[in-house]
């Protein structure tokens, strides 16, 4: 049977969220379309801290859908989420996504603001 790339995606991601809960434990979790960049901690389905390229915050020019705009989003979700009381613990859920590209930058970013995982 063919499957198609949503569908190695979705199997990819329902994995990892099924590890994240085994172990219990906060996540960092990161959509990216091809215009923006989403990233929520998430403890027990409730959120903490939410950071995107729509933010008024970061007051992005021009095109928001590269490294630099989620370097600045892994910046604020990494502030955010210390405001909230969580920088250790966290597991970085890419949502089936590979680790390279804009969504290592959001994560670089954020393990160079002070989280840790």
């Amino acid at each position: 049977m063919i499957s198609s790339k949503f569908d190695k995606l979705k199997r990819r991601s329902v994995k990892t969220r099924a590890n994240i809960a085994r172990n219990e434990k906060i996540r960092l979790s990161v959509y990216r379309s091809s215009k923006h960049i989403f990233a929520q901690v998430i403890d027990s389905g409730f959120v903490l801290a939410a950071a995107s390229t729509l933010d008024k915050e970061l007051a992005l020019d021009g095109y928001t859908g590269n490294v630099a705009a989620a370097e600045k989003v892994g910046a604020l979700i990494a502030e955010r989420a210390i405001k909230a009381g969580v920088a250790e613990g966290i597991a970085f859920d890419r949502s089936g996504r590979k680790y390279h590209g804009r969504v290592k930058a959001l994560a670089e970013s954020a393990r160079k603001a002070g989280l840790k995982f």
